[in-house]
């Protein structure tokens, strides 16, 4: 009997592989939520992950083409880079600035280009197409995990690079009320406040913290991935019971320090658990043509991520 969850069959010379790629990549939970997936789907599929230096990036993209894996993820700090290093850009990623996921396509006889898994045999001409996933995925699960009504709210925003300023992009276009932008170098939250401010002016964005209550604190930042790591705000500037909610999108630790400390000032909390299910399974349809299983994917990354 095939238990859920697992491969029924081991690997062979036919199995498809995808991958994520970050530096650091060992805490990454997308392994045991996308197996899962593949694995209720029934095919003959495999998701690895490679710690990948930044400089490495584009070599390591152009090895996953030439070995035909289906498509590739891509964490931290990988987002913004990748945007120069695919061959065709998605019209999300190209909105909100970031690439996160990848899927390998090859050129069928007519001219038109189709995911390899649609292929029985290796095409000859392969190219990369850059995805964002990561937009919708984290309103989704801000409504969802802290029934949050994003429009309309107040956001304090830490980090304005990579999913950082995917999450401010996206919260504006979603008409947020107004969003305090906070970044360790302070030109880039600049830069980010002034495209804003163009792309969607109904959005009030100031660059530093607020002096007065917000509905939600949301962490971009990679600030506490390591128990070593510091506070990704200062708490001297703002505190944490002038805030309604906090999200991090951090997912492992459960609990990393930010949402600890939230927590104790009496907002309520959630980590990126749900972001990551979300992203990772319209990541998993881009790549299959299916309808991902959010309820296997889920209870994979629970178990993972909680124990």
């Amino acid at each position: 009997m095939h238990v859920p969850g697992t491969f029924p069959n081991p690997i062979d010379a036919k199995t498809c592989y995808c991958a994520v790629y970050g530096y650091p990549v060992k805490h990454s939970a997308s392994p045991a939520m996308q197996n899962a997936g593949l694995a209720e789907l029934g095919l003959n599929w495999r998701y690895l992950a490679f710690e990948v230096h930044p400089e490495d990036l584009r070599s390591a993209i152009a090895g996953a083409q030439a070995m035909h894996f289906v498509g590739l993820n891509l964490t931290v700090p990988h987002k913004l880079l990748a945007l120069d290093m695919v061959e065709e850009i998605d019209a999300a990623a190209a909105k909100w600035g970031a690439v996160n996921t990848i899927c390998f396509e090859g050129k069928t006889a007519t001219g038109a280009w189709q995911p390899l898994c649609t292929f029985q045999d290796a095409p000859r001409q392969v190219r990369s197409h850059g995805y964002n996933t990561d937009a919708d995925a984290i309103t989704r699960s801000l409504t969802e995990d802290l029934q949050l009504n994003v429009s309309q709210s107040s956001v304090l925003l830490l980090g304005a690079g990579g999913a950082g300023r995917t999450a401010a992009l996206k919260l504006a276009a979603d008409n947020v009320r107004e969003l305090f932008l906070v970044n360790r170098t302070e030109s880039k939250a600049h830069a980010l406040a002034e495209e804003i401010r163009k792309e969607h002016p109904q959005t009030r964005v100031t660059v530093g913290y607020p002096d007065k209550h917000v509905d939600l604190v949301l962490n971009g930042t990679s600030l506490g991935l390591k128990s070593s790591d510091a506070l990704p705000l200062n708490t001297e500037r703002f505190s944490l019971s002038k805030a309604g909610a906090a999200y991090d999108m951090i997912y492992r630790p459960a609990e990393p320090p930010f949402l600890a400390a939230a927590r104790k000032a009496g907002c309520k909390t959630a980590n990126g658990l749900g972001m990551l299910l979300y992203q990772g399974a319209k990541s998993l349809e881009i790549w299959t043509g299916k309808p991902a299983p959010l309820p296997a994917m889920r209870a994979a990354l629970q178990k993972e991520v909680y124990g």
